[in-house]
């Protein structure tokens, strides 16, 4: 995983068919996906359940990208070696998860994976100040985490301000939470640089009609570059 700050498209498989992870991931990937961006939830500090590891490692052998692992769970530590068994690439923890951030991302960056940093729309970007040597990545939420398909929270200041503090560091800007056609451009004139997508990458597609996503892909990336 080489540093670049080109656009990358994420789509999240919070959105695809889960009878059919497998052709899902081969499916987006084939269709110009960057990353491919899983959702982990616990019930507990989001009010969802999704995957866990034993999920992530299924997924694994499908994706041929970067498997880029967010957890909205708390706590982050007990787990952070079953991701890393399961493959992940790049794993992301809230700095709202826990009171030791960054005890739980050395232990990432130790388990050999690039470390993410999350904020959820109320934390300022200062919350992240003293960690920006620490990590490969901040998550920018653009929705309050748990569901897919939510309205976009306009966080463009915190993206402005966090490429400012950033400066020449080889960390990039992920924005998660109502990414389309109409919110990448605001987002990446602020300073992101990866797009996570859920819907708007998998609306209207499956994977008998793959070429919808790769429209959908082709639609964000477009816009975003504009």
């Amino acid at each position: 995983m080489s540093f670049d700050r080109s656009i990358k498209i994420a789509p999240s498989i919070l959105s695809a068919d889960f009878a059919n992870f497998g052709a899902e991931i081969r499916a987006i990937e084939a269709e110009g996906a960057d990353w491919v961006h899983v959702d982990v939830m616990d019930g507990h500090f989001v009010p969802n359940l999704t995957f866990g590891p034993m999920a992530v490692k299924a997924f694994r052998p499908h994706v041929k990208t970067v498997m880029d692992v967010h957890l909205m769970i708390a706590p982050v530590d007990p787990y952070i070696d079953a991701y890393a068994e399961a493959g992940a690439d790049v794993l992301t923890a809230h700095v709202e998860a826990g009171p030791h951030i960054h005890r739980t991302l050395q232990a990432i960056r130790a388990a050999g994976m690039k470390a993410g940093v999350a904020l959820n729309p109320g934390t300022p970007a200062e919350a992240v100040a003293h960690l920006l040597d620490m990590v490969d990545l901040v998550c920018v939420m653009t929705v309050n985490p748990g569901f897919g398909g939510q309205k976009f929270i306009d966080m463009t200041d915190k993206v402005r301000r966090l490429r400012a503090m950033i400066g020449d560091r080889p960390v990039h800007i992920e924005i998660d939470g109502g990414v389309d056609v109409t919110t990448a451009p605001l987002v990446v004139a602020a300073g992101a640089d990866v797009l996570v997508a859920g819907s708007a990458v998998f609306r209207g597609g499956s994977v008998d009609a793959p070429e919808v996503y790769g429209a959908n892909i082709r639609a964000i990336r477009a816009a975003a570059s504009a």
